[in-house]
């Protein structure tokens, strides 16, 4: 029986879905001169790709939290095949994702805009900020992806930089110049899609260097 709930972004989850074959990548071969992008992926899709990639070459163990909901009215259209048909949220999620690398805590949230110039802060919640301040003083490494979708442009930005932001009065946005100035800008490819750890070896050595 196949569970699947439909996500605010829009995706589905399997909740039954065999993962084995996550541990015996095919091989593939691909011409030199192909360069491999977003292939038109939403920030999400990206990044999920990103984590099965680091989950098979044992880099990193991150996923997706999911979104705890009470399911109210279930349809079986099949005899094989559950249908969820209504269901709410039991409560407000935290962030997107977590999980450990280099035996240090992730957490991080994904957020995308059309903008050109400035990121709106009303993105963020009340709670995802608590979150990440309760993360941050157990010593996590806590991040936001910030994708500038018409500019394919995307920042890795410390939660402590966002939590100033939200926290400063009168303060809408972030503008894109102040992300440039405060997050480590990474660009889209390919194994992973969207190397964002690459930025947090950048956030790891900066601590190391002010002995934290």
């Amino acid at each position: 029986m196949m569970l699947m709930v439909k996500y605010p972004t829009g995706s589905l989850t399997h909740y039954t879905k065999d993962q084995t074959d996550l541990l015996h990548p095919r091989k593939q071969k691909h011409r030199k001169d192909v360069v491999f992008s977003d292939r038109g992926m939403n920030l999400e899709q990206q990044i999920n790709e990103s984590n099965k990639y680091y989950l098979l070459e044992d880099i990193a163990v991150v996923h997706k939290k999911p979104t705890p909901v009470q399911i109210v009215k279930v349809d079986y259209p099949k005899r094989s095949r559950a249908v969820i048909k209504e269901a709410y949220f039991r409560q407000a999620s935290t962030t997107d994702y977590n999980g450990v690398y280099q035996g240090r805590y992730l957490d991080f949230e994904a957020k995308e805009t059309r903008n050109k110039r400035s990121f709106p802060l009303k993105n963020f919640h009340e709670h995802q900020i608590i979150h990440l301040e309760r993360c941050l003083k157990q010593k996590g490494i806590c991040f936001t992806i910030i994708r500038f979708v018409t500019l394919n442009r995307y920042f890795v930005t410390p939660a402590s930089f966002v939590i100033k932001a939200w926290k400063t009065p009168h303060k809408s946005s972030m503008t894109i110049q102040e992300l440039i100035n405060n997050s480590i800008e990474i660009k889209s490819g390919f194994r992973p899609t969207l190397p964002y750890l690459d930025a947090i070896d950048n956030f790891i050595d900066r601590n190391k260097k002010n002995g934290r």
